[in-house]
């Protein structure tokens, strides 16, 4: 009967050993993965943005998005209206705008204008209208790379993609890519097309006018239209020629590397 029992415990004991054994090569597979997982998106998404540093973007998320749309209700053509072209084919007017428009600290910043951030976070305890605080940094990477919306794992993932193009592209072609794929009207994206447009020029001839104009549709291109001004939009475009001006004129894009 002692044997019995001896052996009883020792089959109980082995038992629950292998029970455990059993747990623990299950938590090693899940961090495995999850490990694994990490280092995938990691090198991927560095290949990405290394890739994109020499080529240039050939869709973006929110030109299929907005392609779908126009698809599903059927109300005229769905075409996006899109060419890439070179940093030296935009005007400098057009450089110039989107930085007196969207974010003036850009050539000096690492990507981040904590100050705003900062300012538009207390602004948000106050109202239900969010106010964002995004750089062309911040957009450059959220066109690029992302989907819109404001969840907190897609604005984790756009501080992430600002951080690496502002570490591997640097200003001119952060500034680039921005300008060339930029929601500037109805199914128009880039400098470009929305020159060719709207302006029946290439982008290389805007003038400081034209540029303004287009700067103060950035916001909410489908609300502020470069075709169909309102007064608001006008004003704004003022202001910005004025802060254009303040700025230094064209000889500040000259600082850009």
């Amino acid at each position: 009967m002692a044997k019995k029992a001896t052996s009883s415990k020792k089959a109980t004991s082995k038992t629950k050993s292998a029970g455990r054994s059993s747990k623990s090569n299950i938590w090693i597979k899940i961090w495995r993965i999850i490990y694994i997982s990490v280092i995938s998106f990691f090198v991927l998404s560095l290949s990405w943005v290394l890739i994109y540093k020499y080529v240039n973007p050939p869709y973006t998320y929110l030109m299929c998005k907005r392609k779908a749309i126009q698809m599903i209700s059927g109300e005229g053509s769905s075409n996006i209206h899109y060419k890439f072209v070179p940093y030296s084919q935009i005007s400098d007017y057009l450089k110039l705008a989107v930085i007196a428009s969207e974010d003036q600290k850009f050539p000096d910043h690492n990507g981040f204008d904590l100050v705003s951030i900062a300012k538009a976070m207390e602004k948000n305890k106050f109202t239900k209208k969010v106010k964002g605080a995004s750089t062309i940094s911040q957009q450059t990477a959220k066109n690029a790379f992302l989907w819109d919306g404001r969840n907190f794992i897609r604005k984790g993932l756009e501080a992430y993609f600002t951080f690496l193009i502002e570490l591997i592209w640097g200003k001119k072609r952060i500034l680039e890519v921005y300008l060339n794929i930029a929601e500037m009207g109805h199914l128009t994206f880039g400098a470009e097309a929305t020159a060719r447009t709207y302006f029946n020029k290439s982008a290389k001839k805007l003038t400081s006018s034209e540029a303004a104009l287009i700067a103060c549709s950035l916001p909410n291109p489908i609300l502020f239209k470069v075709d169909n001004p309102t007064q608001f939009m006008l004003n704004r475009k003022t202001w910005i020629e004025t802060q254009m001006i303040n700025l230094g004129g064209i000889n500040y894009i000259q600082s850009l590397k």
